[in-house]
């Protein structure tokens, strides 16, 4: 859990993956098509990857724990979170305000 909750507040924008994942890729696009550059770590792809999805699933709650979408820090959720946030409007705020958008 500690390793997680660090690499989430080491960037604005922090996206927990696996490689093989079709809504992981989705939300990272989403995230680079609005102009942010987010840090993704690839679980499948981290010798401690699997300590790492352990500590997501309780952090969210459920499983499969990808993608996990941190936000100046903080856990803001998966792909249906995130995609709500979009099409309310709120993510791109939410973006500026933790520094990963500079417009």
């Amino acid at each position: 859990m500690d390793k997680v909750m660090k690499l989430a507040a080491q960037r604005a924008v922090v996206i927990f993956s696996m490689s093989s994942c079709c809504m992981c890729h989705t939300v990272i696009r989403l995230f680079h098509e609005l102009g942010v550059n987010p840090s993704v770590y690839e679980l499948d792809e981290d010798p401690k990857g699997r300590e790492m999805e352990r500590a997501l699933v309780k952090l969210l709650g459920h499983s499969p724990p990808v993608p996990a979408v941190f936000i100046g820090g903080k856990l803001i959720g998966s792909t249906d979170k995130i995609m709500s946030l979009h099409l309310s409007g709120d993510l791109i705020p939410m973006l500026r305000n933790a520094g990963a958008l500079w417009v």
